[in-house]
């Protein structure tokens, strides 16, 4: 995304506002749009709530192209909502994990869990200190099908994800265990990995009470459990020459 700002842009912004159109001339009942944590920026608090302020860097920095044009991707909708009475709710995902997800796009358990099965290093960026929460894709589909389906979601924005915090020098402790591999764990400076005024979020950690009083329930599988899925499947996979 960082390495391709202009189509990161384009493609997040300019459909979105094509399909907002759209589901206003075709009378949509309610609109789902999938945001992302990165909206947030690197806000320095402990824990984000829907209604915190923005804190992006500079634009002369690409690395904060995707979380901006999503951020006028929720700008656009909810003016949507205001000027036409759609009916949108807004998702914030957060880190969304489970089988079949691959690694190619830097994502992080995939790619940790490929090379632990491989025997290959486990490549932690700068000293692994980064504060993540990951949630499994099977609950955060029934969240994103109960806010879809309840009214009192709809003008609203929801973070989606687990409140879980787990650090990513032990999330690769954690799939190290689980596989019981011998892999080592490789730190990898981000000027090396990135650039040399790459700038990353120390902490990403949601705050889920909205989510929670408006269908009734949040994300709770936990990281054990999570990780024994993922590796389960792929181990099948790889059983079985796919």
């Amino acid at each position: 995304m960082a390495e391709d700002p202009v189509r990161t842009i384009e493609t997040n912004i300019y459909p979105t506002e094509h399909l907002l159109r759209l589901a206003v001339q075709g009378q949509v009942k309610h609109f789902f749009l999938a945001s992302t944590s990165e909206v947030y920026g690197k806000n320095p608090r402990e824990r984000w709530t829907e209604e915190e302020d923005l804190h992006f860097g500079p634009t002369s920095r690409p690395r904060w192209a995707y979380g901006c044009s999503k951020a006028i991707d929720e700008f656009l909708a909810l003016a949507y909502c205001q000027k036409y009475g759609l009916g949108v709710t807004i998702g914030r995902f957060f880190n969304v994990v489970g089988p079949r997800q691959i690694g190619n796009y830097g994502m992080v358990v995939p790619r940790f869990v490929d090379a632990a099965l491989q025997g290959l290093p486990l490549t932690v960026y700068d000293d692994g200190s980064q504060i993540r929460c990951f949630a499994h894709v099977r609950e955060i589909v029934s969240c994103v099908l109960d806010l879809t389906l309840n009214p009192a979601a709809a003008g609203r924005v929801f973070n989606i994800g687990s409140d879980q915090p787990v650090s990513i020098i032990d999330l690769a402790r954690k799939v190290l265990q689980k596989t019981h591999s011998s892999s080592e764990i490789a730190f990898l400076p981000y000027h090396q990995a990135y650039s040399e005024d790459f700038e990353d979020v120390q902490r990403r950690v949601p705050c889920v009470d909205l989510l929670q009083h408006t269908i009734g329930r949040k994300p709770v599988m936990t990281l054990d459990q999570i990780l024994e899925d993922i590796i389960a499947w792929k181990t099948k996979t790889r059983d079985c020459g796919n």
